[in-house]
C-alpha cells in the first residue's frame, strides 16, 4: 500500500508574545496567519491537518456513545489498593490513557474523609466564617448559585493533612507516570535527549479551596471549559514548542501526555489561571454524592485538545477570533465551535466519601446544574503536581501564603484565614508537606 510522504523543508519562525500584548485582537490576526503559513509551508494544510486530528476525536466520540448506549461506565475506576500494591492491571493503565480521567476507589477510608469533612465545618464555625464572608470573589466560581458554595479556605487542617499524606502522594506518583517525564529524541523542541521535565515522585504542594454544597441546594453549575490556559497557548514561545507536532506537519506525532516545553515557561495573568502545571486536577470527596447531583463531567478524550487548539484555524473563524478564547477569562467550549467534542461529555459514577476524581490537565469539563439536591456534596480541591521548574517557583509563593494563612496568589485576595488561631501550623508538616512546599 502506498504511503504519503511530506517533505520537510526550513519552516518560518512564529512571532510570540511571553506577555499579553497590548493589541490582543492584532496579536491574533498575526499569530493565526503565522499558523497557517507554517502548516502550509510543512507540505499540508490546514484542513488535512485538522481532519487528522477530527478523526481521532470522532473514532473515541463513537466509541464514548457505544458504552453509553450499552449503560456501561466510561469513566475509569481503579481501586486505591491496586495503586498502592502497583497490581493495576495493564488493560485499565490502557484504559485511563484513553479517557485521560480517573476515580479511585477508597483513595481514603470513607470516615476519615467523613470526619475531614465534620472538621473544615468546625474550623469555619469556630472561627465565625459566615458572619465574616464578603461574597464570591471570583467571577467563574461566583456563579455557581449558592453562598458560599466555594469557600476561600486553604490551610485548615484536614486540607493539609490530605495534601500531605502519603496516600494521595502515591496516588499523585501514580498519576504523573502516565506522563512522559522524561524526553526522548524532541524533534524541533530545542531539547536534548534524557532532558527531564519533572520529578513524577515529588509533589508541590498546591493549595485550593473546597467546595460544600448542602443538602436541597439549587446550582446552575459551571459550563464546559478547560483550564491549562488562554491566549498564551498560541502566543507564547513555550507553548507553540509544547503543541509544535499540531503546527509543523507531523500532527500523528501530537500526544497529550507528552509534558514538553509545558513545566517551565511564562503564562498570562488572570483571576481563573493556574501558574502550576498540573499533570491532572483532581478532587477528594468528603461526602457520597451521586452521578445524577449536579456533578463532574468531563469530554474524556485528551487528544481533543488538539482540536481546540486547530479550530480557530478554520476558515469559518474570524481572523481576530480563536473560538471566544480570550485572557482573564477561562477556556470556553461550546456547541458552536467544538459540536463533536460536546457529544461526548459524560459524568462521573457514583461516588463515596474517601473517593477521588481525577481528569488531564487539558480536558473539558463542567459541573451539572442541579435543583433540590440530595444529600451534601461536598469535595477539596488537591491536583497532582509534579516538582518541575514552574511548581518550584510557585512553592515559593504557597510557602509565604502558607506561613501568613494569606490566600495563595493565584486565588483572589481575601485572606480569611491569617488571624485564625487553629490553622495548620509548619510545625505540623511531614516529610511531604516540607518536601511540596520546597522546604527540604
Amino acid at each position: 500500500m502506498a504511503t504519503s510522504t511530506y517533505v520537510r523543508t526550513e519552516l518560518p519562525e512564529l512571532p510570540h508574545w511571553d506577555t499579553p500584548p497590548d493589541d490582543l485582537p492584532g496579536a491574533v490576526r498575526q499569530i493565526k496567519a503565522a499558523l497557517r503559513a507554517r502548516i502550509q509551508a510543512s507540505g499540508r494544510s490546514v484542513e488535512e491537518v485538522f481532519a487528522v486530528i477530527e478523526q481521532r476525536v470522532r473514532r473515541a466520540d463513537e466509541q464514548i456513545a457505544a458504552e453509553q448506549a450499552r449503560r456501561e461506565t466510561v469513566w475509569p475506576v481503579i481501586d486505591y489498593a491496586d495503586i498502592a500494591a502497583g497490581t493495576v492491571p495493564p488493560e485499565q493503565l490502557a484504559r485511563l490513557h484513553q479517557r485521560g480521567c480517573l476515580v479511585v476507589r477508597g483513595h481514603f477510608d470513607r470516615d476519615q474523609a467523613l470526619g475531614w469533612d465534620r472538621d473544615i465545618m468546625d474550623y469555619v464555625e469556630s472561627n465565625r466564617f459566615f458572619e465574616t464572608y464578603r461574597g464570591p470573589a471570583d467571577d467563574f466560581f461566583g456563579s455557581v448559585g449558592s453562598r458560599p458554595e466555594i469557600y476561600p479556605i486553604y490551610w485548615s487542617p484536614a486540607q493539609m493533612q490530605a495534601r500531605q499524606s502519603d496516600r494521595m502522594a502515591r496516588v499523585q506518583a501514580f498519576l504523573n507516570a502516565q506522563w512522559t517525564s522524561q524526553a526522548d529524541g524532541v524533534q524541533g523542541g530545542g531539547a536534548r535527549d534524557g532532558a527531564r521535565w519533572f520529578d513524577p515522585q515529588r509533589q508541590l504542594l498546591y493549595p485550593d479551596r473546597i467546595r460544600r454544597r448542602p443538602e436541597g441546594a439549587d446550582s446552575v453549575g459551571l459550563g464546559t471549559h478547560l483550564d491549562p490556559g488562554t491566549l498564551d497557548l498560541w502566543l507564547t514561545q513555550a507553548c507553540q514548542q509544547a503543541f509544535r507536532h499540531l503546527f509543523d506537519g507531523t500532527v500523528e506525532a501530537y500526544d497529550p501526555w507528552d509534558p514538553a516545553h509545558r513545566t517551565d515557561g511564562p503564562q498570562y495573568p488572570g483571576t481563573t489561571m493556574c501558574s502550576a502545571f498540573r499533570t491532572f486536577q483532581g478532587w477528594t470527596a468528603l461526602s457520597d454524592m451521586g452521578h445524577d447531583q449536579g456533578v463532574l463531567h468531563t469530554v474524556p478524550i485528551p487528544e481533543a485538545m488538539g482540536y481546540l487548539m486547530l479550530r480557530p484555524l478554520l476558515s469559518d473563524v474570524a481572523d481576530d477570533d480563536m473560538c471566544g478564547v480570550t485572557t482573564n477569562q477561562v477556556f470556553p467550549a461550546n456547541q458552536t465551535w467544538h459540536s463533536l467534542l460536546m457529544d461526548a461529555l459524560t459524568g462521573i459514577p457514583d461516588i463515596r466519601a474517601g473517593d477521588s476524581v481525577w481528569w488531564h490537565c487539558d480536558m473539558i469539563h463542567s459541573v451539572a446544574p442541579v435543583q433540590n439536591q440530595q444529600g451534601w456534596g461536598n469535595v477539596m480541591y488537591i491536583p497532582a503536581a509534579p516538582w518541575c521548574p514552574r511548581n518550584e517557583r510557585y512553592a515559593a509563593v504557597a510557602r509565604e501564603a502558607f506561613i501568613t494563612g494569606s490566600s495563595p496568589r493565584d486565588f483572589p485576595d481575601e485572606n480569611y484565614e491569617r488571624d485564625w488561631p487553629n490553622r495548620f501550623r509548619p510545625d505540623d508538616l511531614s516529610e511531604n508537606g516540607r518536601r511540596g512546599l520546597g522546604l527540604d
